[in-house]
């Protein structure tokens, strides 16, 4: 067995905490914290998977009206033990070049494409964490042969809980966050038709 490197071990006995991962420079990329335990992106991440993430962000930045900054995998502060990093966020935060993470208070919507490895989180843990903090919209993005099919919710403030609105395939039309209109087929280029 090879020794833990140090910079993986929790700094107290509770775990890490939300502004724990500005100060680890070690970390991989995408490296989440939830529930005061980092997560790791440990396998490689899929072409289908980058290719959605980065056409979703042009279409959502081309449809956004002034005012709302769309990003891609930037953390989001939930809470003091909670930071986790979605593939895409609609924010009313201002772009500020040094900004490591978002707040709640901030996020129009959450995008979440979800990976083997990601799932669960994706499809429970987040799902309830991001309602819990107030976020209005989530979006989880499954593969259906190689085409990609958007499952929406909405907050309902009084429960702080998701209620669904549609599972989307080929088109999705929103009138929230704000209006957005996407080809879902032609989001991944060089798929098999």
């Amino acid at each position: 067995m090879t020794a833990v490197p140090e910079w993986m071990r929790p700094p107290r006995p509770e775990g890490w905490y939300a502004d724990d991962l500005d100060r680890i420079p070690e970390a991989p990329r995408h490296t989440e914290l939830i529930d005061g335990a980092l997560v790791f992106m440990m396998s490689p991440q899929r072409a289908w998977h980058g290719r959605l993430v980065t056409a979703l962000v042009l279409s959502l930045t081309e449809q956004a009206p002034a005012g709302i900054e769309v990003e891609r995998e930037m953390t989001i502060r939930l809470d003091e033990r909670n930071r986790p990093e979605p593939d895409l966020i609609a924010t009313t935060a201002p772009y500020a070049a040094n900004r490591t993470f978002y707040t709640p208070d901030t996020i129009l919507l959450v995008v979440e494409v979800v990976s083997p490895e990601s799932a669960h989180r994706d499809r429970t843990v987040k799902l309830r964490k991001y309602a819990e903090a107030g976020i209005a919209n989530y979006w989880r993005v499954e593969e259906e042969d190689e085409s990609p099919v958007v499952h929406t919710y909405e907050l309902d403030g009084p429960t702080r809980s998701y209620a669904p609105t549609g599972v989307h395939r080929h088109e999705l039309c929103s009138p929230t966050p704000f209006a957005i209109k996407l080809d879902l087929d032609r989001l991944v280029p060089g798929r098999r038709s």
